[in-house]
């Protein structure tokens, strides 16, 4: 196990997927697991994407849909 960061939110995820995984390293995590590392420019790209769907999501004059599960997250290993 250890302590992901996800946008300033620290949960605990399993990293018996990718026991490489060392502190500062970012990682894919789906449903509490940690699936795979990735590299940091990988990382900054994939940040540059959620940024851009938050100001498209601004944009937007109604609220969307309540989902029952969110897409694979991106954090930093804590």
């Amino acid at each position: 196990m250890g302590r992901v960061e996800f946008g300033g939110i620290v949960k605990e995820v399993c990293l018996a997927y990718v026991p490489e995984t060392q502190v500062g390293d970012y990682v894919l995590v789906h449903v509490g697991f940690a699936i795979s590392k990735i590299d940091e420019a990988e990382a900054r790209e994939i940040f540059s994407y959620i940024e851009q769907i938050e100001q498209l999501g601004e944009l937007q004059d109604t609220e969307p849909p309540l989902a029952t599960a969110g897409p694979p997250g991106l954090g930093a290993v804590t």
